[in-house]
């Protein structure tokens, strides 16, 4: 089995040394083809006003200067001779449940080779902050379950244009209470802007980017993460509410 492994957090980030890793126990045939740089919240973009850049760093390993998109696409349309049999793209580091998943480029890797027809699976792994707002992040639970689980999901029948998107708890290996199938659950953001100064006075801005505390939602990736659960879900790329085409067919006749 061919595997391709891309992320969002970059090529030297600590989740794609795990996801490399978790994938070397899946199959001696694993390639990486990841972000030079963090290129996280860029979704499903890819880069058409400039060209890309990349460099081999050793054997089936390349970063390219480019979105987790142009990751997969370079990877299955130059770099490799055949397509992969699967995609991983992860281990984000936080979690990418209830509405994140439209900002994540970690899902955007899957996203991308779900377009392709090639079975693809996101991983996340949440994170704690420490006493002084600093992120801390352990990678233990999904090192140690996610070999079982994606061993029962890799040669299971999935319809096309669907996904999987796994998102592990941030508590001990040991502590995870076990494995849920879940719904996207429904989480509020808050956004603002702050305004700073640079070296000479112009202004420059950062979009501030936070979350509220969701209701407790039976059955969803966020309840099963607060409950020590792995969550797995299933994501569909077709956007289309049917419920809502009735009522505009009744409306505009």
């Amino acid at each position: 089995m061919r595997i391709l492994l891309t992320n969002d957090d970059g090529i030297h980030s600590e989740g794609l040394t795990a996801l490399e890793r978790i994938a070397a126990a899946l199959s001696d045939d694993v390639w990486t083809v990841a972000p030079e740089t963090d290129q996280s919240g860029l979704s499903h973009s890819f880069t058409l006003s400039h060209p890309l850049r990349m460099r081999q760093i050793a054997d089936k390993r390349f970063a390219v200067q480019g979105t987790p998109t142009d990751c997969v696409i370079m990877a299955v349309k130059h770099i490799l001779d055949r397509p992969p049999d699967l995609i991983l793209s992860g281990i984000n580091s936080g979690v990418n449940i209830a509405d994140d998943v439209t900002y994540s480029g970690t899902v955007a890797g899957a996203i991308e080779g779900t377009l392709m027809g090639i079975r693809s699976i996101a991983l996340s792994q949440a994170y704690n902050w420490d006493g002084e707002k600093q992120r801390t992040v352990s990678y233990e639970p999904a090192e140690e379950h996610g070999p079982g689980v994606l061993r029962k999901l890799v040669d299971m029948e999935l319809p096309d244009g669907t996904l999987i998107n796994i998102n592990f708890p941030k508590c001990p290996a040991r502590e995870v209470e076990g494995v849920e199938v879940t719904r996207q659950g429904r989480m509020m953001h808050s956004t603002g802007i702050e305004e700073r100064a640079d070296g000479r006075g112009f202004p420059y801005y950062w979009i501030r980017f936070g979350r509220e505390k969701a209701e407790q939602q039976q059955g969803t990736d966020i309840q099963a993460l607060r409950e020590n659960r792995i969550s797995v879900s299933a994501l569909k790329l077709n956007l289309t509410d049917d419920e809502t085409l009735h009522a505009l067919r009744d409306r505009l006749g």
